[in-house]
């Protein structure tokens, strides 16, 4: 029997595969399919300090192989998530990872909070979502902005603190190193990238946001690379994502450096995308005679 099992910030998971913030909602809609609890972990609905609608519709695009979104983190607020999901995350006994985002850096303070007075497992912080006007991207694109969230979060809760990274940016590597610095308990990476399509009929942008992030397998060799760059340059574990559909791309992942990783796209065409990449490491690891992921991690060998 192979063990999936890995540790990130002293959180056991029980296998490798999260669900994707913003793409399983808060698990509600998945429990008629299957026990959400076979999953390792669940990367719950972004969520703010205070209640948002997000943006505008149109906000969803389909492109070639991926989508592009800019639902604009719609959320009923920390309060509302602690009150009415998270008592039923718990019963299901998954690892919960609270995902918040702010337009300042009280927002994120305040929440945090929230939640160091749960029973979330661990926070993960957007600071790099593309489609909010304030705030998130802001603080994602630089080391300086980057750091200062990290740092502010860090002293309001001991709760380990992924921080979720944004590949619009030169030199990630430079901008994992600095959320390191400021007591990162790991990074999660990539969020979407910055797209746009325009319908020639009406000739004004598809999303009503104009901008969105694409995800999907379209962006998943620029998140190998940014993965394998990062897991060269930080000590910190490393939640890879970024377009992983199949049990072979979370192998790619794992050798790039990733330690977990997390689907979400492709649980909009096949729900059960996760439970099947679970069964496929499984398989991996008992033909190749690997008794842990951990044997796999980074072990990508360059020419």
């Amino acid at each position: 029997m192979v063990d999936l099992s890995v540790r990130i910030a002293g959180v056991e998971f029980p296998n490798p595969v999260i669900a994707a913030s913003g793409t399983y909602g808060n698990g509600e809609c998945y429990t008629d399919l299957y026990p959400i609890s076979k999953l390792g972990g669940i990367s719950c609905k972004g969520m703010t300090i205070e209640p948002k609608l997000g943006n505008p519709p149109p906000r969803i695009a389909e492109t070639y192989s991926g989508i592009l979104n800019s639902v604009g983190l719609q959320n009923i607020g920390v309060h509302g998530f602690v009150e009415f999901y998270l008592p039923v995350l718990k019963e299901e006994g998954n690892v919960i990872i609270a995902n918040v985002a702010g337009a300042t850096i009280d927002d994120y303070i305040a929440a945090a909070e929230v939640l160091d007075a749960s029973d979330v497992d661990m926070i993960e912080l957007n600071i790099s979502c593309p489609n909010v006007k304030a705030g998130g991207a802001t603080w994602g694109i630089t080391c300086e902005g980057a750091a200062s969230v990290t740092k502010a979060v860090r002293n309001a809760t001991n709760k380990p603190l992924i921080i979720k990274l944004t590949p619009n940016v030169t030199d990630i590597a430079s901008i994992a190193k600095a959320v390191e610095s400021e007591g990162a308990d790991a990074i999660s990476m990539i969020n979407t990238l910055l797209g746009m399509r325009i319908d020639i009929r009406t000739k004004r942008p598809i999303l009503h946001n104009n901008m969105g992030g694409l995800s999907g397998p379209a962006i998943f060799p620029v998140a190998i690379r940014m993965v394998y760059q990062c897991y060269k340059a930080v000590n910190i574990p490393i939640i890879g994502m970024g377009g992983i559909s199949t049990w072979e791309d979370a192998v790619e992942m794992m050798l790039a450096g990733a330690t977990a990783i997390q689907m979400g796209t492709a649980i909009f065409t096949d729900p059960y995308a996760p439970l099947k990449v679970i069964d496929g490491l499984a398989e991996y690891m008992e033909k190749n005679g690997i008794k842990s992921l951990s044997e796999i991690t980074g072990q990508c060998q360059p020419w």
